[in-house]
C-alpha cells in the first residue's frame, strides 16, 4: 500500500464529508448514532469473532494481561458502547447556538455562534470501545473524524467501522464522515498528523510516549495532556476527617487514571497529628509511601523520596508525601511540579481556598474534593474525548463543546460604517 496516497485520499474524503456533517440537523446526527447502536447490537457475534482474532494475535505477540484486558470486547463492554451512543444522542447539540448577542452603538447586533472544528483526527491505543466513543462525540458535534486505533485492535476496529458505516448510511450521511484507518503501518500516523489541508485538530489518547511523539511531530493543532501529576494539599485549617477521606479516595479509588493523586502535601502545623492517620489508611490499602525528610521524621518506616518522585506519575499504588510550610509553599510546589492537570486543597478557611484556586495554574482546581472528580461525566458534560492541559481552545475535560469553536455573527438592516 502507498501510505501517503491512501492517507491523502482519506483526508480528502473527510474534508468533503465534514461539509455534509456540519450542515446536517441534530435529528439526522442523532439518527446516525442510534442506527449505529442498532447495528452494533445486531453484529455482536461478528464483533466477538473479530475481537477473538485480536486477542489471539495479542497473546502470540506477548501482550501482558493488562493490555489483553483492555483489548477484550466482553458482552458488557458491547452493552456499554451501545448505551454510550444512546446517551450521546440524548445530549444537547451545541452546534448553531448563538450567545452574547448585543446591540452596538452603530445599531448592528453582534454575537457568537458555535460551529464544528471540521475534521478531527484521533490516535489511540488498545481499547476498541474508544472507536465508538470518539466517533459518537465527533459526529454529535458536527465534525468528520479519522480514527487510528492501535495495531493490536485492528480487526475489532474494522468490525466496529462497518457498524458505524451502516449507521451513517441509515441517516443519509456520507460513510466517510467517520473513517477508521485500515492499515497498521505506523507511517499512517505520520501522514495523519502532517495533513493541515485535510485535518483541523489531532487528539492523541494513549501513553506518554505516544503523546510526546504526536506533540513533537504534528503540523496540526493538538489537544492533549502528557501526564497527570495531581496533588492534594491538606491545609492546617483542614477538617481531619474530610482530609483523610478525600486523600485516600484521590489515591486509591483507581491507580491507573490520569486524575489520581500522585503527591500529597501536608502543612507542617498538623503533620505530627495527621500523618500517622494517613499512613495507617494507605498501608491498609497496600500503598507504598515515599516521603521527604520531614515526613520521615514522623513516619520513620517510609521510604525516602527523591527529586524524581515529585515529578512522577506512578499510575500505581505508590504515593509521594511532602511536608510544607503553609499555603505559599504548597502553591509553589504545585506550580513547580504539577502537570497542570488537577490539584485540590482541603481546608475550612475560605480565604485560603480562594487563594489556592486563583494561584494554582491547573486545568482543574478543587476545594475539599477528590481529584478523581476531574472527568467529563462528573462535570456534567455527558461524555469526554479526553483531558486537555493546554491553555488555548480547550482546557480540562473535553466534551462536545470542546470539539467546537465560535465565530462572530453580525445582524444589520442595511447598516454601513461611517
Amino acid at each position: 500500500m502507498d501510505i501517503a496516497a491512501y492517507m491523502a485520499e482519506v483526508g480528502q474524503q473527510a474534508r468533503s464529508a465534514a461539509t455534509a456533517v456540519a450542515r446536517s440537523t441534530t435529528a439526522v446526527r442523532n439518527q446516525a448514532l442510534l442506527a449505529t447502536a442498532e447495528a452494533l447490537d445486531a453484529s455482536r457475534s461478528e464483533l466477538v469473532e473479530a475481537n477473538a482474532r485480536d486477542l489471539a494475535q495479542g497473546r502470540d505477540s506477548g501482550l501482558d494481561a493488562a493490555m489483553l484486558d483492555r483489548l477484550e470486547l466482553t458482552p458488557h463492554r458491547i452493552d456499554t458502547m451501545i448505551e454510550g451512543l444512546r446517551q450521546v444522542a440524548s445530549l444537547p447539540d451545541p452546534i448553531g447556538a448563538i450567545t452574547d448577542m448585543t446591540y452596538r452603538p452603530s445599531g448592528i447586533q453582534v454575537g457568537k455562534m458555535r460551529v464544528p472544528l471540521g475534521v478531527i483526527g484521533i490516535i489511540y491505543e488498545s481499547r476498541p470501545n474508544v472507536t465508538v466513543e470518539a466517533a459518537s462525540l465527533c459526529l454529535k458535534s458536527g465534525n468528520a473524524t479519522i480514527l487510528r486505533g492501535g495495531s493490536e485492535s485492528i480487526h475489532s476496529n474494522q468490525a466496529i467501522a462497518l457498524c458505524l458505516a451502516k449507521g451513517l448510511a441509515a441517516a443519509g450521511l456520507p460513510e466517510t464522515s467517520v473513517q477508521v484507518i485500515k492499515t497498521t503501518d505506523r507511517a499512517a500516523v505520520g501522514e495523519l498528523i502532517t495533513m493541515p489541508a485535510y485535518v483541523d485538530v489531532i487528539v492523541p489518547r494513549g501513553g506518554k510516549g505516544l503523546i510526546e511523539r504526536i506533540s513533537r511531530d504534528a503540523r496540526v493543532p493538538v489537544i492533549k495532556h502528557l501526564d497527570g501529576v495531581c496533588h492534594v494539599y491538606i491545609d492546617s485549617h483542614a477538617d481531619p476527617e474530610k482530609a483523610l477521606k478525600v486523600a485516600v479516595n484521590a489515591k486509591t479509588h483507581r491507580y491507573g487514571t490520569c486524575n489520581t493523586m500522585e503527591t500529597l502535601l501536608v502543612d507542617a502545623e498538623i503533620a505530627d497529628d495527621i500523618l500517622p492517620l494517613l499512613a495507617d489508611a494507605f498501608v491498609e490499602k497496600s500503598v507504598e509511601l515515599r516521603g521527604c525528610e520531614r515526613t520521615r521524621a514522623v513516619l520513620p518506616s517510609v521510604k525516602a523520596a527523591t527529586e524524581a518522585d515529585w515529578e512522577e506519575e506512578y499510575l500505581a499504588p505508590i504515593l509521594a508525601i511532602r511536608v510544607v510550610d503553609g499555603l505559599d509553599s504548597a502553591i509553589a510546589h504545585i506550580n513547580r511540579y504539577s502537570s497542570q492537570h488537577t490539584d485540590s486543597i482541603i481546608t475550612e478557611n475560605y480565604t485560603r481556598a480562594r487563594r489556592f484556586i486563583t494561584e494554582v495554574d491547573s486545568s482543574s482546581v478543587m476545594v475539599n474534593a477528590s481529584t478523581r472528580f476531574a472527568d467529563g461525566f462528573e462535570y456534567g458534560l455527558g461524555a469526554e474525548i479526553g483531558i486537555s492541559t493546554d491553555k488555548i481552545h480547550a482546557r480540562g475535560p473535553v466534551g462536545l463543546e470542546g470539539l467546537t469553536s465560535q465565530k462572530y455573527v453580525v445582524f444589520g438592516d442595511g447598516h454601513v460604517r461611517n
